[in-house]
This record gives C-alpha cells, sequence and structure tokens, in this order.
C-alpha cells in the first residue's frame, strides 16, 4: 500500500466550484462537487488548516457518485472569522446553515480533529440532519489538562499572530521524521496553517476549550466509525473507551499522528469507503 501522503491543495479542485453561504454570525465558503442527485457528504477540516486538506477525499467521493461539501470553518480558509470566542454549537449551527442554504435534509459528515467534534456535535444536536458520522482523531469532551493545553497557544496567537505556532503545531501533528522526508506536503502544510485568521484560531480554540458532547454522544444511535492514529496519544485512549461504550468500530491507523488521512491516507480512505458502503 502506497506511504505517499495527500496532497494539501488549496488552489481551485477539479470538478469543484466555490460557493459563499451565510453561517450563522458570518460568509461561509465551502467548495461542492460530485453529482447533483448523490447522497450528500460534508467534510469537516482541524483547526488551523481548511477544507485544502480534504482534496484526495473529496475527489473520490465526488467520483463513486457522492455530492461532496468541502466547508471552511469560519476564521479558517475563505470563510469569514467573526469576532469571538465561538462555541462548539456555533461551528455546528454553521454545518447546519450550509445545509439549509443549499437544501439538504441530510447528509454523511466526515471530520478530522476539530471537524470530528463538529460531526458529533451535529449527531447530537440534530441527529435527524446525518446519515452517518464518521470522526477522525476527536474526543467528546475537554477535560481540564486538555481545555488547559489550549491556553498558552491562545495567548502566543493574541501577542503574534499565527505564525510562531505553524511549525510546531506541523511537528506535534504530524511528527519531524514524516514532515523531513516530504519537504513539499510539509511547506504546504505550513501555509495552510500560516493562513488562519488569528481571530478564526482563538474563537475555535475557544470551542475546543468548551467541547462538552460526552453525555449526547453516549446516547447516539446513528451509524458511526472512528479513526485514530496509533500515534496520537491524547486520542487513542478516549477514543478507545468511546468506541467500547458505543460499540462502534474504531480504526487505528499504525505509525501515524493527528492527520491520518493526510499521513496514511490509502489507509483512511479505505476505512471510509468501508464505512460509507455498510451504512449506504
Amino acid at each position: 500500500m502506497s506511504t505517499e501522503p495527500a496532497p494539501i491543495v488549496t488552489a481551485a479542485w477539479q470538478g469543484f466550484v466555490r460557493h459563499d453561504v451565510p453561517g450563522k454570525d458570518g460568509r461561509l465558503s465551502l467548495r461542492i462537487g460530485g453529482a447533483e442527485g448523490g447522497a450528500p457528504v460534508l467534510l469537516c477540516h482541524s483547526i488551523l488548516t481548511s477544507s485544502a486538506i480534504w482534496h484526495r477525499q473529496a475527489i473520490a467521493l465526488a467520483a463513486r457518485g457522492f455530492r461532496v461539501l468541502a466547508l471552511d470553518s469560519r476564521g479558517h480558509g475563505q470563510s469569514e472569522a467573526p469576532r469571538g470566542p465561538y462555541t462548539m454549537d456555533d461551528l455546528v449551527a454553521d454545518a447546519v446553515a450550509a445545509f439549509d442554504h443549499l437544501g439538504i435534509a441530510q447528509a454523511h459528515v466526515i471530520g478530522v480533529s476539530q471537524g470530528g467534534m463538529t460531526a458529533l456535535g451535529l449527531g447530537v444536536r440534530h441527529p435527524d440532519r446525518i446519515l452517518s458520522l464518521c470522526v477522525i482523531a476527536a474526543r467528546a469532551d475537554a477535560p481540564p489538562p486538555f481545555a488547559a493545553a489550549w491556553d498558552d497557544r491562545i495567548a502566543l496567537v493574541r501577542e503574534q499572530g499565527i505564525a510562531p505556532l505553524a511549525a510546531p503545531t506541523a511537528e506535534r501533528w504530524c511528527g519531524r521524521p514524516f514532515l523531513e522526508a516530504h519537504p513539499e506536503t510539509a511547506a504546504a502544510l505550513l501555509r495552510c496553517i500560516g493562513e488562519t485568521d488569528p481571530e478564526g484560531f482563538i474563537g475555535c480554540a475557544c470551542a475546543i476549550q468548551g467541547l462538552a458532547y460526552l453525555d449526547g454522544v453516549k446516547r447516539l444511535t446513528l451509524p458511526l466509525t472512528m479513526i485514530v492514529g496509533a500515534l496520537d496519544q491524547l486520542l487513542v485512549a478516549p477514543m478507545t473507551e468511546l468506541a467500547a461504550v458505543l460499540g462502534c468500530r474504531l480504526a487505528v491507523i499504525p505509525d501515524v499522528g493527528h492527520l491520518p488521512q493526510l499521513h496514511r491516507p490509502a489507509e483512511v480512505d479505505a476505512e471510509i469507503e468501508r464505512h460509507l458502503r455498510e451504512v449506504a
């Protein structure tokens, strides 16, 4: 199986068009492609990135007949950054606003990191709008040590902007050996991080600090698959515990960290395909 990383593409994607939609508190930008009559799939990205990290999966899903929506979260990519702080329910409401504007009654949702938290929030707050959930590298709550870890990053960005956060974040997510072995991917990831609006980062970081969906998630009856990198030390244990409570599938991708769909895309693609095939 190929170990080449997935591309990070901030430029236009072949077969996709940009749409601006009114979000809860400002303009949202998303890419739309694939069959107009296909089952909708919403892709939600991590904090400090954008829809650019979903290029490979979006193209593949569109080719399989899905209607693919790749959303830039508020303050990320080409979406506006309203004044923060935000809550996770704000990010959930943005996704629902996109559904409503586009006339989408229900969708599959695939999210990584902050996008996975948003996916879980959609399942808790709007289960009637969700066909299934595929959650990558995300937890459903923010215990005090997890929440406190964001304080220094928020303070740094308030003082100096996004730039000082880029390299440490990329290394924490992917590991130095991966970044050194794939300099083009590393450069693209750093550019993607650097394009994040500071207000958007701070607002979303505050939203993550207030993450509180665990009780609701434990009552979910929606089809759910979870995926985590084996080296993602902060998430393997909570995701394993949650999968056991819910009785859902947890795929652990070996030798990768926090963005497995970037690091080992073929394996994550196979898990996404299995998930959608089983719930279709």
